[in-house]
């Protein structure tokens, strides 16, 4: 909500923003992630850890280690599905088809048209591969387990200071992320460097590889 001063204007920005994903989800994105920060590792409320279902699929019904590691591998690859489909199953009716969901897909089918048309379909299909191996095996999509996978039974949230925070906006600050959501992800360094008290003796990850 930080890109313009009305809500509105912030919702236009985010669905230009959103164009090059090939699939609307601005609309939908903030009411699942702001549930997410209300209610942090509350199963049937945070659509940001996985279900039983999921874990059910992958861990309990492993019948070896290569067996459990080959399953965490593909779900690690597919991860960005479970990210894009669980709000929908865990909470379908957090957000009501409205005129800005609508309005979020005509102008992202929009902008689809205009590539296919323009540039072909391989342009497209670049477009769209883009977006999936971004959030399966490419590292920074490491972000995606390193933020809330439980690694310390009493830590539910960890922050990662290493370089690959150029590429993605710094969310790997993500205590200072979860303190300070108002905060851009450009100043979320600030937060560290003048707080150093709170984040520095936290637990955190030295990778996301």
């Amino acid at each position: 909500g930080l890109g313009a001063k009305s809500w509105a204007e912030n919702r236009l920005i985010a669905m230009v923003a959103n164009c090059p994903i090939t699939i609307a989800y601005a609309v939908t994105f903030k009411p699942y992630h702001m549930a997410h920060h209300a209610q942090q590792g509350d199963d049937g409320i945070d659509t940001d850890i996985p279900t039983y279902l999921e874990a059910w699929l992958i861990s309990g019904t492993a019948t070896s280690y290569v067996d459990h590691t080959c399953r965490k591998f593909v779900f690690m690859f597919c991860q960005i599905f479970g990210y894009a489909l669980r709000p929908m199953i865990v909470k379908p009716d957090l957000v009501p088809v409205d005129r800005w969901i609508l309005l979020n897909w005509a102008v992202v089918l929009a902008f689809d048209a205009v590539i296919l048309t323009c540039f072909g379909r391989s342009a497209l299909l670049y477009l769209l591969l883009s977006t999936f191996f971004a959030g399966s095996i490419h590292p920074t999509a490491g972000h995606f387990i390193a933020e809330h996978y439980v690694f310390l039974d009493d830590v539910e949230t960890y922050s990662y200071y290493g370089w690959l925070n150029i590429f993605c906006w710094n969310v790997g600050y993500h205590n200072e992320h979860h303190d300070f959501p108002k905060v851009p992800g450009w100043r979320l360094p600030e937060v560290r460097r003048i707080a150093p008290e709170f984040y520095n003796n936290l637990p955190q990850h030295k990778s996301w590889t």
